[in-house]
């Protein structure tokens, strides 16, 4: 089939005055192609296929190939063990670089750790422990050569908030310790779970909006919360909102104490004033990693020698030396309390998995090399389950200390046991030097931390990109301010979960037009030199079409047939066809295949033909089962827009 001209021209018998030219390239014949169906495949096959692509999409097993046995073992202990893959060939001046960063990460982790067990309303030593165990655990199984692992302030806010809301550790404090394990484990178990069942798209309902709306507001509220110790108040509130915040700052303005707020918000101006200048020269990073350890070391000297004068001022007190002390036994898998420790589980599970796997994906793609997202979850997982058992609560990686990790010359996963060691040392023989570390330092510490987790950048250019996005972002940011921090994630997450419904349930539909002196049809609201061909209405689809849009798109269609036959009436003319091209349709389920069969029937009523155009390969699958294709004969179905139109159109003539 062809047509054997330049330039072909539909004429219209209703209208007679109406031509359109279709220029074709100079000497060719346009041929019109059939479409095909996909090679058969047995259900177990097509079953095994799409298991593959949907949990294997990366191919682990594709090293293995064409290997002898032997090397396929090693592989094996690499694969599972990535430690295997750079400790033999580690060499003196890796070892320097990962000496010095694992030296420099541990000034930042200390007084981080102590400051975020707080945030937990957890002991300080908890955080100590917490940089101890984790990090020697993800060095053996994580695959990120820069991620410096420990506490983080929003996984020991939500843990601190949601425990604190039914358990308070001053009135119970083995059952507040006891539920902190056991949600620290089942986060872990369920970390370890998703990586191994290799189930990591599930995180992905955490969208990026959702996630900067979260993190803004969680940063808000740990500020708000750390008054109290700028401030010197002894009686503050427990809840988390701004506004019972405010109201405990204002109510008990007689505690108020003007030492601690001199000596506070002094140590505050200095570590905002160091992350400031580390901001503007990256090279000078090590003065922002230095300033938390300087200012406990100084805070603590000053106490110390003015405590006489400096007797209202509160401090941390005497901290246990000596190594992590087991906790298995602490562990609650029974009573009242076992759905709350789940919950928390969950919920600090998947932010502390999120922000993990984004900041090793982030400094892995700076110095070009693969982080496996599935080993990953593993190695967090395990650490978390490795830490429950040996007094430690909720860890990941952390964005401040692979920042400082990375610009200080790490080289491999061996700065975090350097910083273990680190660790170590402080808690055999150095507790007793924290004594007289005022709670006023770890409060600015703690501040100038989660500053940085207000992005208004990012804010601004999801106003421009996507205005649900920006939704999303806002209940987050205004939902953990004004309500809850569990409330307000669930509320952004409903609010990314209705977007993704709404694309879904409401896809884009489209007018096509042929760009002049082309065989190319594309959107005419888009283009606007692309136009209609007379007698025909193009149709594009841009989802998959299933039960939960099927009668929308039945009924959308219908009234771009409408509106299009209302336009040609006021030209005297008439529509002849309509074509649905099915390029972006990647798939259709038993209800749109009874939406395209009442589709043709409707139209076939109103003498209108129905023509298909490039089903994908699932789709005419299905058309064929369900015996539909048998009614799209000659001038039904084409493999292009313009095979269609050039091919109707001469049988019109003819």
């Amino acid at each position: 089939m062809g047509i054997d001209s330049n330039t072909l021209q539909v004429d219209v018998s209703s209208t007679p005055q109406t031509s359109f030219n279709l220029p074709l390239s100079t000497g060719s014949i346009l041929e019109i192609h059939t479409v095909c169906l996909p090679p058969q495949k047995t259900t177990f096959q097509k079953l095994k296929q799409r298991l593959s692509e949907v949990l294997f999409p990366d191919d682990p097993l594709h090293r293995f190939k064409n290997q002898t046995f032997l090397r396929k073992v090693v592989l094996g202990f690499q694969y599972f063990f990535p430690v295997l893959q750079w400790v033999s060939s580690y060499s003196f001046s890796t070892f320097r670089s990962d000496f010095i960063s694992g030296l420099t990460i541990a000034s930042l982790a200390i007084p981080q750790g102590i400051s975020y067990a707080k945030l937990a309303n957890l002991p300080p030593i908890i955080g100590l422990y917490s940089s101890f165990v984790p990090p020697l655990i993800y060095s053996l199984f994580g695959s990120s050569r820069h991620l410096g692992v420990g506490p983080v302030s929003i996984a020991s806010l939500v843990m601190g908030t949601m425990l604190s809301e039914s358990v308070s550790y001053s009135q119970e404090p083995e059952l507040y310790l006891g539920l902190a394990f056991t949600a620290t484990f089942l986060a872990g178990l369920f970390q370890a779970s998703l990586g191994f069942f290799r189930l990591g798209f599930m995180i992905d309902f955490l969208s990026k909006a959702t996630l900067l709306g979260f993190m803004a507001g969680a940063a808000v509220i740990v500020s708000l919360q750390q008054i109290q110790g700028l401030l010197g108040i002894v009686h503050f509130t427990k809840k988390m909102q701004i506004i019972p915040v405010m109201s405990s700052v204002f109510n008990h303005m007689n505690e108020w104490s003007w030492k601690t707020i001199v000596l506070g918000f002094s140590f505050l101006i200095l570590l905002l004033i160091a992350r400031l200048t580390s901001l503007k020269r990256p090279k000078l990073f090590w003065i922002s990693a230095a300033a938390p350890l300087t200012s406990v070391i100084v805070s603590t000297v000053l106490v110390f020698l003015f405590k006489s004068e400096l007797q209202d001022v509160s401090i941390i007190g005497k901290l246990p030396d000596g190594l992590n002390p087991p906790s298995a036994k602490m562990l609650y898998f029974h009573g009242p309390h076992l759905g709350l420790a789940i919950r928390v589980g969950i919920v600090t599970g998947i932010l502390s998995l999120t922000e993990g796997i984004a900041v090793g994906r982030t400094f892995a793609a700076l110095q070009n090399y693969q982080v496996d997202g599935n080993k990953e979850m593993m190695a967090i997982g395990l650490m978390n389950m490795a830490g429950s058992c040996s007094s430690c609560y909720v860890t990941t990686g952390s964005f401040s200390r692979s920042a400082v990790n990375y610009n200080a010359g790490a080289k491999t996963a061996f700065s975090n046991i350097v910083m273990a060691g680190s660790v170590l040392v402080t808690l055999l023989f150095l507790m007793p030097l924290f004594y007289y570390t005022p709670n006023l330092v770890l409060a600015a510490i703690i501040i100038t931390a989660v500053i940085g987790l207000i992005d208004y950048n990012a804010a601004f250019l999801l106003w421009k990109l996507d205005k649900l996005d920006f939704l999303a972002c806002l209940c987050s940011f205004f939902g953990v301010l004004l309500i809850s921090v569990p409330i307000g994630l669930a509320i952004s997450v409903g609010v990314s979960v209705f977007k993704i419904l709404l694309h879904v349930t409401r896809p884009n539909t489209m007018v096509l037009g042929n760009i002049p002196g082309t065989q190319i049809y594309q959107n005419i609201s888009r283009y606007e030199n692309a136009s209609t061909i007379p007698s025909f209405l193009i149709i594009g689809i841009e989802s998959p079409i299933y039960f939960s849009n099927s009668t929308y798109l039945q009924q959308r269609i219908l009234r771009w047939v409408r509106e299009e036959e209302e336009r040609l009436q006021q030209k005297e003319e008439n529509l002849k066809c309509v074509i649905l091209d099915l390029t972006a349709v990647t798939a259709i389920d038993s209800s749109g295949v009874d939406a395209m069969y009442e589709l043709r029937k409707t139209l076939m009523n109103r003498s209108i033909q129905f023509v298909l155009v490039n089903p994908v390969g699932s789709v005419m699958e299905k058309l064929k089962h369900s015996e539909i294709l048998d009614l799209f004969r000659t001038n039904q179905l084409y493999l292009t827009v313009g095979e269609a139109v050039t091919d109707i159109s001469s049988s019109w003539k003819a």
